[in-house]
Protein backbone atom coordinates (compact mmCIF):
# COMPACT_ATOMS: atom_id res chain seq x y z
CA UNK A 1 0.00 0.00 0.00
CA UNK A 2 1.37 3.14 -1.20
CA UNK A 3 0.79 6.61 1.54
CA UNK A 4 -0.13 10.01 0.25
CA UNK A 5 -2.17 10.77 -2.29
CA UNK A 6 -2.94 8.99 -5.67
CA UNK A 7 -1.58 10.26 -9.03
CA UNK A 8 -3.49 11.84 -11.10
CA UNK A 9 -4.33 10.02 -14.37
CA UNK A 10 -2.56 11.14 -17.56
CA UNK A 11 -5.96 12.29 -18.92
CA UNK A 12 -7.10 14.59 -16.25
CA UNK A 13 -3.93 16.61 -15.95
CA UNK A 14 -5.14 17.19 -19.95
CA UNK A 15 -8.26 18.45 -19.13
CA UNK A 16 -7.72 20.80 -16.20
CA UNK A 17 -4.97 22.08 -17.28
CA UNK A 18 -1.96 20.62 -15.52
CA UNK A 19 -0.21 19.02 -17.87
CA UNK A 20 3.94 19.37 -17.95
CA UNK A 21 5.60 18.25 -20.85
CA UNK A 22 8.89 18.31 -18.98
CA UNK A 23 7.57 16.42 -16.30
CA UNK A 24 4.65 14.02 -17.83
CA UNK A 25 6.18 13.90 -21.48
CA UNK A 26 4.82 14.86 -25.23
CA UNK A 27 0.41 16.26 -24.61
CA UNK A 28 -0.40 14.50 -27.86
CA UNK A 29 1.45 11.04 -26.96
CA UNK A 30 -0.62 10.97 -23.93
CA UNK A 31 -4.12 11.44 -25.78
CA UNK A 32 -3.06 8.92 -28.13
CA UNK A 33 -2.77 6.50 -25.44
CA UNK A 34 -5.59 7.57 -24.05
CA UNK A 35 -7.31 7.00 -27.15
CA UNK A 36 -6.11 3.57 -27.39
CA UNK A 37 -7.11 2.22 -23.69
CA UNK A 38 -10.97 3.43 -24.31
CA UNK A 39 -10.93 1.82 -27.74
CA UNK A 40 -9.30 -1.68 -26.49
CA UNK A 41 -12.06 -1.59 -24.01
CA UNK A 42 -15.31 -0.77 -25.69
CA UNK A 43 -18.28 1.21 -24.23
CA UNK A 44 -19.63 0.36 -20.70
CA UNK A 45 -22.85 -1.56 -21.29
CA UNK A 46 -25.75 -2.21 -18.97
CA UNK A 47 -25.76 -5.93 -17.73
CA UNK A 48 -29.27 -7.47 -18.50
CA UNK A 49 -29.99 -8.86 -15.05
CA UNK A 50 -29.73 -5.42 -13.23
CA UNK A 51 -34.14 -5.39 -12.29
CA UNK A 52 -35.31 -2.23 -10.07
CA UNK A 53 -33.46 0.09 -7.95
CA UNK A 54 -30.38 -1.40 -9.17
CA UNK A 55 -31.64 -0.52 -12.55
CA UNK A 56 -32.78 3.18 -11.65
CA UNK A 57 -28.92 3.44 -10.52
CA UNK A 58 -28.05 2.85 -13.47
CA UNK A 59 -29.77 4.95 -15.53
CA UNK A 60 -29.27 7.56 -12.84
CA UNK A 61 -25.43 7.45 -11.72
CA UNK A 62 -23.51 5.32 -14.64
CA UNK A 63 -25.41 6.65 -18.07
CA UNK A 64 -24.59 10.21 -17.53
CA UNK A 65 -21.02 9.20 -16.93
CA UNK A 66 -19.96 9.58 -20.46
CA UNK A 67 -16.08 9.27 -19.25
CA UNK A 68 -16.64 5.38 -18.13
CA UNK A 69 -15.07 2.52 -20.28
CA UNK A 70 -15.75 -0.94 -20.20
CA UNK A 71 -12.64 -1.66 -17.70
CA UNK A 72 -15.26 0.21 -15.04
CA UNK A 73 -18.03 -2.38 -15.22
CA UNK A 74 -17.01 -4.51 -12.19
CA UNK A 75 -16.98 -1.23 -9.71
CA UNK A 76 -20.26 -0.06 -11.49
CA UNK A 77 -22.17 -3.22 -11.38
CA UNK A 78 -20.87 -3.60 -7.53
CA UNK A 79 -21.96 0.15 -6.57
CA UNK A 80 -25.41 -0.48 -8.58
CA UNK A 81 -26.24 -3.66 -6.73
CA UNK A 82 -25.28 -2.00 -3.17
CA UNK A 83 -27.62 1.01 -4.27
CA UNK A 84 -30.14 -1.95 -4.59
CA UNK A 85 -29.49 -3.22 -1.07
CA UNK A 86 -29.91 0.58 0.32
CA UNK A 87 -33.12 1.71 -1.36
CA UNK A 88 -34.75 -1.91 -0.30
CA UNK A 89 -33.44 -1.72 3.59
CA UNK A 90 -32.15 1.54 4.37
CA UNK A 91 -32.54 0.82 8.27
CA UNK A 92 -30.44 -2.39 7.83
CA UNK A 93 -27.52 -1.00 5.45
CA UNK A 94 -24.58 -1.23 7.58
CA UNK A 95 -22.29 1.47 7.93
CA UNK A 96 -19.28 -0.56 6.63
CA UNK A 97 -21.72 -0.67 3.33
CA UNK A 98 -21.93 3.04 3.00
CA UNK A 99 -17.62 3.27 2.99
CA UNK A 100 -18.37 0.56 0.27
CA UNK A 101 -20.58 2.78 -1.92
CA UNK A 102 -18.63 5.89 -1.40
CA UNK A 103 -15.54 3.90 -2.46
CA UNK A 104 -17.24 2.74 -5.55
CA UNK A 105 -18.64 6.21 -6.23
CA UNK A 106 -14.65 7.81 -5.85
CA UNK A 107 -13.62 5.01 -8.11
CA UNK A 108 -15.96 6.02 -10.87
CA UNK A 109 -15.36 9.33 -10.80
CA UNK A 110 -19.01 9.69 -9.89
CA UNK A 111 -17.88 12.53 -6.47
CA UNK A 112 -15.30 14.54 -9.15
CA UNK A 113 -17.41 17.80 -9.62
CA UNK A 114 -15.55 19.01 -12.33
CA UNK A 115 -16.83 16.29 -14.03
CA UNK A 116 -20.57 17.39 -13.53
CA UNK A 117 -22.18 18.96 -16.87
CA UNK A 118 -22.99 22.64 -16.65
CA UNK A 119 -26.52 23.16 -16.25
CA UNK A 120 -27.87 26.44 -18.03
CA UNK A 121 -26.61 29.54 -17.11
CA UNK A 122 -25.44 31.00 -13.80
CA UNK A 123 -27.73 32.85 -11.36
CA UNK A 124 -26.78 36.07 -11.39
CA UNK A 125 -26.12 38.06 -7.86
CA UNK A 126 -28.27 41.07 -7.70
CA UNK A 127 -25.40 43.21 -5.57
CA UNK A 128 -22.23 41.83 -7.54
CA UNK A 129 -22.85 41.08 -11.11
CA UNK A 130 -23.41 44.08 -13.16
Amino acid sequence: MTKGRKPKPPHLRLVDGTHRPDRHGDAQKIRDGVSAVAAAFGPLERPKYLKGFAREAWSRFVVPANWLDASRAPAAIAFCELWSELRRAPAQFPAAKHTQIRGYMADLGLTDERRRPVTGEPERDEFFDD
